[in-house]
């Protein structure tokens, strides 16, 4: 049994703790309440100190490009469109941007592939410990990605081939869709269709059973939102930069999972807007739609989650709201909220401790990160962050 006591509490739950503790056990959290009868077992002194559910990161690519960006395994650009393939093949369990994710109390992260193709294939949810990608893996596929604006057109525009251009990356999504609505028809009455991996993925997204994640900004925010209605697919926008600009567009959108938006600091690609607005998440969140804060690893460092939503709260965000925004708002997104997001009884025991209230307090730092009810990392004089 671990058993922190005497910690403020952030459950992501619509509950917040000033002092209270929590009983875990066999990696599940067992109880979370004030004043609760202790066990014996191993306790962490949780007085001055605040728990939050573990961090999730709902639109990553670490372990799968490396550090230095040099080398990849998550762009598949032989096709425009290569739906067929899986972020979970790409994944280096022993990368050490799982331990950076670990310190930086990220203790799950949804590793996408690349934005180099329209389509560029399934997304798994993964934790950040374990002792192999099964035991990693929390659910897989979370979503299928796809990626409109500046990176295919700038893949595709070299080569001149398609697409070149919006309206080409538009015509490649919704000519994959018709075929998959075809492929889908002829198996209906056909059960001899040879079998297409591609297309059997496709038809995930069309049958609902996972969304479209979308990398988009500016108005390609607006092409996709008709395109999922046209075809009546679920979908998230991720990174948004601009939707401060789309408001009533976004809010109206009733395909729409949530908005994961960042990283605030990006480069300028040519022809796009580079409207940094992480304000916006305030506003839709406000309206209702979910929202929550990624990094776009290894394109910015883990802990960089937490200084995104500092500034959520610099530009007058609700602490206890931006807190959900790192824990059970992508868990929602990704369809995993039964597990994670929440300290909640029954779930996954995956937290993070700091000295202060995260994204509110400046010196706030990590000082355990539990993953599956095991103290991961502990911070000490040795690996000062």
């Amino acid at each position: 049994m671990l058993v922190i006591k005497d910690a403020k509490i952030f459950t992501s739950a619509n509950r917040v703790i000033e002092k209270g503790d929590i009983l875990i056990e066999d990696g599940k959290i067992v109880d979370v309440g004030e004043s609760l009868e202790l066990p014996e077992g191993q306790i962490i002194n949780g007085e001055g100190l605040v728990v939050i559910p573990g961090i999730i990161d709902a639109h990553s690519h670490i372990s799968g490009f490396g550090a230095d960006m040099e080398e990849q395994d998550l762009n598949e650009m032989t096709k425009n469109a290569t739906p067929e393939v899986e972020s979970i093949y790409s994944i280096d369990t022993e990368s050490p941007m799982f331990q950076r994710a670990i310190e930086a109390g990220v203790t799950t992260s949804a590793i996408a592939p690349g934005s180099g193709n329209v389509i560029g294939g399934m997304v798994c949810a993964v934790k950040s410990y374990g002792d192999n990608i099964e035991d990693m893996c929390i659910k897989n596929p979370v979503a299928l990605k796809a990626a409109l604006g500046g990176n295919p057109k700038g893949v595709y525009g070299e080569r001149n081939q398609m697409p070149m251009t919006r309206m080409g990356i538009a015509n490649v999504l919704r000519e994959t869709f018709i075929k998959t609505k075809e492929y889908m028809e002829k198996k209906e009455k056909d059960k001899n269709t040879p079998f297409n991996q591609g297309l059997e993925n496709v038809s995930r997204v069309l049958k609902k059973e996972i969304p479209l994640k979308v990398h988009c900004e500016q108005f390609d925010m607006l092409t996709i939102i008709r395109i999922c209605e046209e075809f009546d697919i679920d979908f998230t926008l991720d990174h948004a930069w601009g939707a401060s600009d789309f408001y009533e567009d976004i809010i109206a959108s009733k395909n729409l999972k949530g908005v994961i938006y960042g990283p605030i600091g990006v480069l300028l690609l040519p022809g796009e807007c580079g409207k940094i607005d992480i304000y916006s998440v305030i506003e839709l969140d406000r309206k209702g739609v979910v929202c929550a804060i990624m990094t776009d690893g290894p394109i910015f460092k883990p802990d960089a989650i937490i200084i995104q939503a500092g500034e959520v709260i610099r530009f007058g965000g609700d602490i206890e709201r931006v807190i959900n925004m790192l824990t059970i708002n992508p868990a929602k997104i990704l369809g995993i909220d039964d597990r994670l997001g929440s300290i909640e009884k029954g779930k996954d025991a995956d937290l993070v401790i700091f000295n202060g209230i995260p994204a509110l307090d400046t010196n706030a730092n990590v000082q355990y990160t539990i993953i599956n009810g095991k103290i991961v990392y502990k911070k000490n004089k040795e690996n000062k962050r």
